[in-house]
Order: C-alpha cells, then structure tokens, then sequence
C-alpha cells in the first residue's frame, strides 16, 4: 500500500532549419580530405541544432550508402533530435548490414527504452560484449533490471556504472529515482545528496532530494545551490505532494513560496493557491 502510494505521488510531480538547396560539387564537404569530414562531422553532432547534421547524413548516405559512419552518424542526429522510430530503423539497417559495433547496440538498445520497447532492449543488451566496460553500458543494465524488478541486480549495475564514471551525477540521480519507486525514500534521499555533490548544476536531482524529503512529510527546501526559479518550482513540487498527503495549511504556504520566489509569473503556483483560497472561503 506503501509504495503503491509513492507511485502514484511520483506520477504527479516528476517525470532556423538548414535549407534545402542541392549541394554543389565546389560546396561539397565530402570532397574535402578525411581530417576536414572528421571534423566536420564532429562539429554536426555537437551543433545545438541536429537539423544540419541530419541534412547533411541524408544527403551524404544518399551519395554512398555502403558508407556505416554515415548511416551510424545519421542515427545518432535522430536520436538528438528525438525522432526515435528513425533511428532505429538505421540501428536495425547496420545490424543487417553486419557494419554494427558493440556502442551501435548500445545506442539502439537506449532508443528502444526511448519507444518503450523494452524487449527489444534487454536482448540488445544480452548481445553486448564484456569488454564494453562503461558507465553508459551499466547504466542500461540497470535499467533493464529496473523495469524486470529486479532491484538486486539494478542496484549492482548502478554502483558499477558509478565507480566507472568521473562524474556520475546522472547515474545517481536514477539510481535514486529506482530506489523512490520502491519506496526507499531514505537511501534515495542519500543517492541524490551524493548526486548533487558530483554536480549541483543538474536540477532533476535537486528536484529529487526535495520530493524524497517531501514524500515523507519534510517539505524543507534541501541545503543545495538553487537559483530563485528552482526554488520556486521545488516549492510547487513539494506543494503538490503537501496536498495529495491531506496537509492542506502546508500547501497552501509552499504555494504561496512559489508565487513569491519565481522571478516570472507562475501561473501554476497561482492557480493552485486561488484554489486554495476559494475552497477555505467557501
């Protein structure tokens, strides 16, 4: 009853375009050397934009489709574009191909959790080898286990995927997003302090301590760097939770906090309170 409880609280409170005119034989980058297109492809996949990259990867696998780095980068502009069923259409061509390496199953097997295949990704991740020993390939151990229940086996993968990484801010702020869904609120409590120590920038695992907190009935606001607007929002989240729980007084003063810590308008936190206000004047 417990964690059935947590589940359904966490439901409520977490969880200019290249143009199109044919490249010419004196434009083409393809006719540069191998150094220039090296370069260039790295400067595509870490463009904040992948429209330009994925423009140019059609158009380069279009001229030579035998080519695997361009059909593998042309997935992985998908992928950051979040057109998920394309890239792993192209996943599924380099596996038939035979021009797949082990980080291509990687990639495919996070893009079929991305579709919610979850099938699909635990047989991918039964084929990648031993010597694929990083953070990224224990991170989808463990979240195969995650969705199998196997917490055992999760909780392993994630120290593994931990100990392999210099920054494991994210990994730990999984790990503990699968510990409050056990309802492990103190070892997830615990995880996203260590999380935001490895780095404090990542809001999500900020947000996180303070709803493992508030899902215990601590609505105090962490002891972490946040800006006004994160405040703000933690205020709402834990408002949220403060009202679900029946503690009413408290929620309407979280709201309230909201309202008066975002820099902008907050018109959630807003409309909570009026409602709020309304129901206590009736």
């Amino acid at each position: 009853m417990w964690k059935s409880g947590v589940a359904a609280l966490l439901g409520a409170v977490l969880l200019a375009g290249c143009g199109t005119e044919p490249i010419s034989e004196k434009q083409d980058p393809l006719a540069g050397d191998v150094i220039d297109e090296a370069q260039l492809t790295q400067l595509l996949l870490s463009s904040s934009d992948p429209k330009s990259a994925i423009t140019y990867f059609e158009r380069a696998l279009a001229r030579e489709p035998e080519r695997a780095d361009f059909r593998r980068n042309l997935a992985k502009s998908y992928v950051r574009a979040k057109r998920y069923p394309e890239a792993a259409r192209l996943y599924q061509e380099l596996l038939a191909l035979e021009q797949d390496q082990a980080t291509d199953i990687l990639d495919y097997a996070y893009v079929s959790v991305r579709l919610d295949r979850w099938e699909d990704a635990k047989a991918l991740s039964s084929r990648l080898p031993p010597s694929l020993d990083t953070p990224r390939r224990y991170m989808m151990d463990a979240l195969v286990a995650d969705h199998d229940g196997d917490w055992d086996a999760a909780d392993r993968h994630y120290a593994q995927a931990e100990q392999l990484s210099a920054n494991p801010s994210k990994i730990l702020n999984n790990w503990g997003v699968s510990l409050m869904s056990r309802g492990d609120l103190e070892e997830a409590e615990q995880v996203f302090q260590r999380s935001v120590s490895y780095d404090s920038t990542v809001f999500s695992a900020k947000n996180n301590l303070a709803m493992s907190r508030g899902l215990r009935g601590d609505y105090r606001m962490p002891v972490v760097p946040l800006t006004s607007e994160e405040q703000a929002i933690i205020s709402y989240n834990l408002g949220v939770i403060a009202l679900r729980q029946g503690d009413t007084r408290t929620a309407r003063g979280l709201f309230a906090a909201a309202v008066d810590l975002h820099p902008r308008h907050y018109q959630q936190a807003v409309v909570q309170l009026a409602q709020l206000d309304s129901a206590i004047i009736r």
